[in-house]
């Protein structure tokens, strides 16, 4: 009997059961922008190519930053193999450099070093196309070392003799230093967990 009251009392006032009053169902209340719009063509095909990439299952299943992190070993390898390890961190860090100027700039006019780790995680796709699961919390970032899946597969073919651990402190963890001594910032970067996690935050 109390929910026929308030199905008479709704209808009364004009609004819908379960929802908001039917002069507040507009639109952008209903169907809020995606920020996509004009771009739905553009969105089909990238769903088109995920499900492509999703459905390979040999031999190792797929995930979308799978051909971001051959690319990244295929190089590193290649780097390892002409003893050009250090070379190749510096290069990347000169490839870096305007990039990292901006920062820089950006920190010294705010005072805000968090912007150190925006600018390198959040705001770039070289990162968040590449670790899917990154965790944002004030003044560190945590994420999967991405690279197992792909280097056991790859390693059973005989493609690359890398471990996570040589990408890790030989690789990884010298060019994140470097961007950070180019910005003016300190990043701690953790081992790799038990789970495979790393942390990095800012050390002051």
């Amino acid at each position: 009997m109390a929910m026929m009251q308030g199905s008479n009392k709704a209808k009364k006032e004009g609004k819908p059961m379960g929802g908001p009053p039917v002069e507040m169902m507009t639109p952008e209340v209903l169907a809020p922008p995606t920020g996509m719009e004009g771009r739905e063509a553009d969105v089909a095909e990238s769903m088109q190519v995920l499900v492509r990439t999703m459905q390979i299952q040999i031999p190792y299943p797929h995930d979308m930053n799978d051909a971001l992190l051959k690319a990244h070993l295929n190089a590193v390898q290649f780097a390892k193999d002409n003893d050009m390890l250090e070379k190749y961190i510096q290069h990347d860090r000169d490839t870096m450099q305007p990039l990292l100027e901006r920062t820089k700039n950006m920190i010294d006019k705010t005072g805000n070093k968090e912007l150190a780790l925006v600018m390198m995680y959040e705001r770039t796709g070289c990162f968040f196309q590449m670790c899917l699961d990154a965790k944002i919390e004030p003044g560190k970032r945590t994420f999967t070392f991405p690279f197992k899946k792909v280097l056991e597969a790859a390693t059973r073919l005989g493609q690359f003799d890398l471990t996570e651990e040589e990408l890790l402190d030989k690789w990884w963890r010298p060019r994140y230093e470097g961007y950070g001594k180019a910005i003016g910032v300190e990043f701690k970067i953790s081992d790799m967990d038990e789970n495979g996690k790393v942390t990095i935050e800012l050390a002051d």
